[in-house]
């Protein structure tokens, strides 16, 4: 596995060794030991999420204020445009955003702390997203920055005007949400 550090140093990406012939293709998608050698992380999963979205369709920018999740995020069919945005105030990337297109050719993943607000942007005319996550889902909890944030200032590939839920519609401004120490 090749980890490579995002302008965000604690989300990572991470591009699996493949086997490939003929046959297809094989790799290993999660490794636990493998994950904690090169990330120097232990997370412990408890829940996978599976999503098909249509092309520019937007979810996010997600985080759970209580019971937190860090998320590993992979494509399976498609393409999309993955997002994380620094929202730990005593960070000294606070407010800064990330993003990187993670597929179903080049099979790499993101690494989203706990901490951080997540969402995409799919670029193909259809993609399945699955991610794995540290704690389980608490709508309770759940809080959606505002994915046009103007102090964020996330660049998304967009050719169209995006496809929003009503809650993604409804996000806050960074200087709005509920923010972690």
């Amino acid at each position: 596995m090749n980890v490579t550090p995002t302008s965000l140093p604690d989300v990572l990406v991470l591009e699996p060794k493949i086997f490939q012939d003929e046959r297809g293709f094989f790799f290993e998608s999660y490794n636990a030991r493998k994950f904690e050698e090169e990330t120097g992380c232990s997370p412990q999963f408890v829940q996978d999420n599976h999503s098909r979205s249509v092309r520019h369709t937007l979810r996010g920018l997600h985080y759970q204020i209580k019971q937190p999740q860090g998320k590993l995020v992979r494509v399976i069919v498609g393409e999309i445009f993955d997002v994380a945005v620094d929202l730990r105030k005593s960070s000294p990337t606070f407010g800064q955003w990330t993003g990187c297109r993670l597929s179903a050719e080049n099979k790499a993943q993101m690494w989203v702390p706990v901490g951080f607000a997540h969402g995409f942007l799919v670029l193909s005319e259809v993609a399945e997203v699955l991610y794995k996550t540290t704690d389980f889902y608490a709508p309770q909890h759940e809080r959606s920055l505002l994915w046009n944030d103007t102090k964020v200032g996330v660049e998304w590939p967009l050719s169209d005007c995006p496809i929003l839920s009503q809650k993604d519609k409804q996000g806050l401004s960074l200087d709005d949400v509920p923010l972690f120490d």
